[in-house]
């Protein structure tokens, strides 16, 4: 295990992709001002629907949370080029988590793995060459690393994939169900549209990315096909990026590469100017056996919060239960009609609320089909009421289709919502079974 994880090997990969992920921090920073993702998603709600336990996260008032984001861009550029690096990439991953916390109803995988890296980034000896805290302090540079830097990552991307994979097989992958929903929105794609449409595609899509997410850290690893993995890579990533349009993730997934590439290639291509470290000493630290116990718990626990849903009663597409942290991504299309019935205990009478007073578009469609954003909205109105004097009970009736499936019901109606807990590691009966 020390020889494993404490032999020294050439630091060009991490350097080259510390310069690329600060650079993708940087533009997902501007990126979310720009394209007003920051505005529909954090400016314009009245609240946000945080992960439950973070509800003292919000918004930043006003316009504040351009600032925000701005900061988290500077930052983003201070870890390209290597300054104030550990502080930079820290506060970067302490904002970016925030963000991903305080609100869900634009929850996404990707930006769950942003999280993770950013405070593993924080670990890395990442601004020892190339630098400009090397430049200030030259005792700092150096030309190797740890084994530990390179497998963290891989080992991260394994877990990802292997789970990504797992998920895809149940019937709507299989059959191309989901996959035809997905592509029917990009019909009017040009030169692409009419083929998105077909069913073959459908079902080469459902199959290739069964078959990418289960063979593609193999395939870099193993040196004969590492190549040909790279350019499959490039395919696959840059379809993702023009069609389903998730942001930085396929450049990020592609930066990856660096990691399974020989360092005498990454040098020769990127820092043809550095001394290529050859020596594979193996220096184990002082907290080594320390490193090596938290490096054990880290991934077991990455391996069992994707396997809590197993323990949820029903299924995971329907529930929702154990669905974030999972790695479940890109798997189900889910809508909804949904009815909020408020009454006043005292009187026992209907108080009649229009839910467009309270929610924007997005996190409509939240609180239409997920279990746990409609529990967040009955307890937003039982304190909204109760601001205003009123104790009140929340019946809530909700309609959801899966996959195209006909709608059916998925909230007791009976169940006074309000005064329902929420329970993390339970199931919660007035969610109605999927049948």
């Amino acid at each position: 295990m020390h020889k494993f994880l404490f032999k020294h090997i050439d630091n060009s990969g991490l350097i080259v992709f510390r310069i690329i992920f600060g650079l993708l921090c940087f533009l997902e920073s501007v990126g979310a001002i720009v394209f007003g993702w920051v505005k529909r998603t954090l400016i314009d709600p009245e609240f946000t629907f945080t992960f439950i336990g973070f509800e003292w996260l919000q918004p930043l008032p006003g316009n504040w949370m351009y600032a925000y984001y701005i900061l988290m861009g500077i930052f983003g550029l201070l870890i390209m080029v290597g300054y104030k690096y550990r502080f930079s990439m820290l506060m970067f991953a302490l904002m970016w988590t925030a963000t991903y916390l305080m609100q869900k109803s634009s929850y996404n995988n990707h930006y769950y793995l942003l999280s993770i890296l950013s405070f593993l980034m924080v670990l890395m000896p990442a601004n020892r060459y190339a630098s400009i805290d090397v430049k200030l302090k030259p005792k700092l540079k150096r030309i190797s690393m740890p084994a530990w830097c390179k497998w963290v990552f891989v080992l991260q991307l394994l877990i990802l994939y292997t789970y990504a994979t797992v998920a895809k097989l149940y019937p709507d992958w299989l059959d191309s169900t989901f996959i035809k929903i997905l592509m029917k929105g990009k019909a009017d794609f040009p030169l692409i549209g009419s083929t998105l449409q077909q069913d073959w595609f459908h079902y080469f899509l459902a199959y290739g990315g069964i078959l990418f997410d289960g063979l593609i850290i193999p395939a870099l690893l193993f040196k004969p096909t590492r190549k040909f993995a790279f350019f499959i890579s490039i395919f696959f990533h840059l379809f993702n990026s023009i069609v389903l349009q998730i942001g930085i993730f396929p450049y990020l997934a592609l930066a990856f590469s660096l990691f399974f590439f020989e360092p005498k290639r990454i040098r020769n291509l990127f820092l043809k100017k550095k001394e290529l470290y050859e020596a594979n000493e193996v220096i184990v630290p002082k907290y080594g056996s320390v490193f090596i116990t938290v490096f054990i718990i880290y991934f077991l626990i990455h391996i069992g919060l994707p396997l809590r849903h197993h323990y949820f009663k029903d299924d995971v597409l329907w529930t929702e239960e154990g669905h974030r942290l999972s790695w479940r991504m890109m798997l189900r299309a889910k809508s909804g009609n949904v009815n909020y019935r408020v009454i006043d205990e005292s009187t026992n009478k209907q108080i009649p609320i229009n839910i467009n007073d309270y929610l924007t578009k997005k996190q409509k469609r939240g609180a239409s089909t997920k279990p746990d954003i409609i529990w967040q909205f009955a307890q937003h109105l039982k304190q909204d009421f109760s601001k205003k004097g009123k104790s009140v009970k929340v019946y809530v009736r909700a309609y959801v289709k899966v996959n195209g499936r006909p709608s059916r019901p998925l909230i007791d109606p009976n169940v006074d919502l309000a005064n329902e807990e929420w329970y993390h590691f339970k199931h919660h009966d007035w969610i109605l079974p999927s049948k």
